[in-house]
């Protein structure tokens, strides 16, 4: 814990990141792009976006245009991409600032191509089945032509085809793999040659080998999370780079049949103790584990005790010894006997990318190697 705020903390771990990134470069053979979008998937994104790059990353992917240029302003100057753009989007600022553009419609190819200074790098999305964002089939021979066209007049450079795969199972994963190569072909045909091509993110970097192409973008398995319902970090090989830990606040002694926290949706069998933990979901613990979220205290687990609340919860300790100050691990690295982010995630029917994602502003982050 911090001196300056002893109550909450994420810890980081920048060597895990390091590591896990150099882990998919071995794994796939092939670049590694370095997914940091929603502030590093709430690990910090310019200490992430460093870690990454120093474990052997070759690019950093963001979600917004906005992500990008934050990153940039922060004095990271490698490749950057951004994909999901809004209605009427402007790419003047990001093409200036060098950061390559995701198209997925028409609109947004001439918007690239009309930024003040050219050319625009673009990396063409397509839609290869997930229904998302991406150039739409219908679509698509206009756009590629467009693109082959803007690019011999020298308004946009096309760095890659992608998409993006649903993860439902091999043969969909497959599916869209076949469908990924017709696109690129009939590109070649229309005059798109694209410099690399990237299709598997975590998931798919390790289960469908095939769908490594030139480049993997790794979210999740970057920050040491597995995608998978049936294997842990420890079995793919990954370290878990976030732990999140609080100090108890307050302790105190109960007869039997004592209410705890809203509802009295928890009530206390017997005489026992009771430990106030100041995290709450103001800070992204989610309210959905209530009475299932596990702990570490003093080496041993427990489980929260009740709702939780917007800025605590409650453990029932039972007989146990516990004092204010007390350090509390919600989630960390479970080969050192800690919960994990997925135990979390199982206790709130949700991922382990949601659980982290979420930790909120309030929880300083300490990041260390």
């Amino acid at each position: 814990m911090t001196a300056g705020n002893p109550a909450r903390e994420a810890s980081v771990d920048l060597g895990a990141i390091a590591a896990n990134v150099r882990h998919f470069r071995d794994l796939t053979g092939g670049q590694v792009i370095g997914v940091v979008k929603a502030n590093a998937y709430g690990h910090g994104a310019v200490e992430v976006a460093t870690a990454a790059l120093a474990g052997g990353a070759t690019r950093l992917g963001t979600a917004t245009l906005e992500e990008s240029l934050a990153l940039r302003r922060a004095g990271i100057t490698a490749p950057l991409m951004a994909w999901l753009h809004g209605p009427g989007q402007r790419f003047d600022d990001a093409v200036e600032a060098g950061i390559e553009i995701g198209i997925s419609s028409y609109g947004q190819l001439l918007a690239a191509s009309e930024a003040a200074a050219p050319p625009a790098s673009v990396h063409l999305k397509v839609d290869t089945g997930l229904s998302r964002n991406g150039i739409p089939t219908a679509e698509l021979d206009h756009v590629l032509a467009e693109a082959a066209r803007l690019e011999r007049i020298g308004r946009i450079r096309v760095l890659s085809i992608f998409s993006h795969l649903s993860g439902a199972s091999r043969d969909d994963d497959l599916a869209q793999l076949a469908r990924y190569e017709q696109i690129v072909q009939r590109a070649a045909e229309l005059g798109v040659h694209p410099e690399f091509r990237h299709l598997a993110a975590t998931a798919g970097a390790i289960d469908l080998p095939e769908a490594r192409l030139d480049a993997v973008r790794i979210g999740i398995g970057m920050y040491g999370l597995s995608p998978f319902a049936d294997r842990s970090s420890a079995d793919l090989g990954l370290r878990p780079a976030m732990s999140l830990r609080a100090a108890v606040a307050a302790v105190r002694r109960v007869p039997a049949g004592t209410g705890v926290s809203y509802d009295y949706a928890y009530r206390c069998e017997r005489e026992t103790t009771l430990a106030l933990v100041p995290l709450g979901y103001a800070d992204g613990v989610p309210r959905q584990a209530s009475s299932r979220g596990p702990v570490l205290i003093n080496g041993r687990r427990y489980r929260v005790a009740g709702r939780i609340a917007m800025d605590q919860f409650v453990v029932d300790m039972g007989d146990d010894r516990v004092r204010e100050g007390d350090e509390v691990v919600l989630f960390g690295d479970p080969l050192e006997g800690e919960p994990s982010a997925t135990e979390w995630a199982d206790a709130a029917d949700t991922i382990n990318y949601e659980i982290v994602t979420r930790i909120g502003d309030r929880v300083p982050r300490r990041w260390h190697s």
